[in-house]
C-alpha cells in the first residue's frame, strides 16, 4: 500500500454517534507535533518499525502490533524511533466516541498492546476505498464503530489472554449455580484465589465487579424464566435466580433495567392473562 491522507466529509454524518474525519497510511510516518492537541480522537496502529509518543511530558516507545489513542486537545509529538515506521491512523469523533473509547479499555490517551499485529480489519476496510460520497463516509462510520468494538477483545493477549483464561471455570461455576446464593469467597475459593485478587480478574476481563456480575446474570435468568414460565409468582422467580427476598429482587432487577420485574412484564406482555 502507498502512503495515503483522506479528507471524510462530515455535513451529514457528523450527527451520527461516531464518524470519522480522516484516515491515512504511511509508510514512513513524519514526525509530528501539536502544542494544542488535535480536535478530534485519534487511533494510530503501528504496522513495521516503532514510534515514540510524547504526552503530558511522558515518552512511551510502540512498536508492531501496538496502537495509540489519543484524545482530542492533549497536548502531544511523535516521531519515528527506527529508521522505518510504517503506520495507519484515523481521526474520528461523535457524540459516542469517548463512550466507545472507554468500553475498549481507553480512559485517556495511552497505548495498548494487540493479540494479532496485523492491521485490524475495519481498519483495513476503511483505507481500502477512496470515495467521499455520502455512502463511503456513512460506511466508513459504520466501520470506525466496529473498530471501537473490536478493539477490546482484541487488546493485548499476555495477561489478559490468561486472566481470561483463568475467568473461564469460574464464569461456568456461576452460571450453573444462579439458582442459589452465591458470596465472593466462595467465588474466589473455587477459582483458587484470594477474593481481591479474584475483584482485580473480574475488573481486567468483565469490566465489573464479581458481585455486580452475578447479579447481571441473575437478571437475565429471570427474564427467561418470566418468559418460559408466566404463571410463576416473582417471589418464586426470585428464589429460582438465587434471591431469597422478592423485594431485593426487584431492587436489582430495576437498578440493572430501570424497570421494576412488574413493568418489565408488562412491557413485554408476559402478564398471565394478557
Amino acid at each position: 500500500m502507498k502512503s495515503k491522507m483522506l479528507f471524510s466529509r462530515t455535513d451529514r454524518t457528523s450527527l451520527l454517534p461516531v464518524y470519522v474525519t480522516s484516515i491515512g497510511y504511511w509508510e514512513h510516518q513524519p514526525e509530528t507535533s501539536r502544542e494544542d492537541g488535535f480536535p478530534d480522537y485519534q487511533l494510530h496502529q503501528t504496522l513495521q518499525g516503532a514510534g515514540e509518543y510524547t504526552v503530558d511530558g511522558k515518552t512511551v516507545r510502540v512498536g508492531p502490533g501496538e496502537v495509540f489513542v489519543l484524545y482530542p486537545g492533549v497536548s502531544h509529538a511523535y516521531k519515528a524511533a527506527t529508521r522505518q515506521w510504517e503506520m495507519a491512523w484515523v481521526a474520528f469523533n461523535g457524540r459516542e466516541a469517548g463512550a466507545l473509547l472507554r468500553y475498549a479499555g481507553w480512559r485517556a490517551s495511552g497505548g495498548g498492546r494487540l493479540a494479532d499485529g496485523a492491521l485490524l480489519g475495519p481498519f483495513r476496510d476503511m483505507l481500502e476505498g477512496d470515495s467521499l460520497s455520502y455512502e463511503a463516509n456513512l460506511a466508513r462510520s459504520h466501520q470506525m464503530y466496529a473498530l471501537l468494538l473490536e478493539l477490546d477483545g482484541a487488546r493485548a493477549s499476555g495477561s489478559r489472554e490468561q486472566d481470561m483464561n483463568r475467568m473461564k471455570p469460574i464464569l461456568a461455576y456461576i452460571e450453573d449455580h444462579l439458582h442459589r446464593p452465591l458470596s465472593l469467597k466462595e467465588l474466589a475459593t473455587e477459582a483458587s484465589v484470594s477474593p481481591q485478587y479474584l475483584c482485580r480478574l473480574f475488573q481486567n476481563t468483565v469490566r465489573m465487579r464479581p458481585m455486580q456480575y452475578v447479579n447481571l446474570q441473575r437478571v437475565g435468568r429471570s427474564k427467561q424464566l418470566m418468559f418460559g414460565a408466566q404463571g410463576k409468582r416473582m417471589q418464586e422467580i426470585a428464589r429460582a435466580v438465587g434471591f431469597d427476598n422478592a423485594s431485593y429482587f426487584g431492587a436489582v432487577f430495576k437498578k440493572a433495567t430501570g424497570f421494576s420485574p412488574e413493568q418489565f412484564r408488562r412491557l413485554y406482555g408476559l402478564l398471565e392473562g394478557e
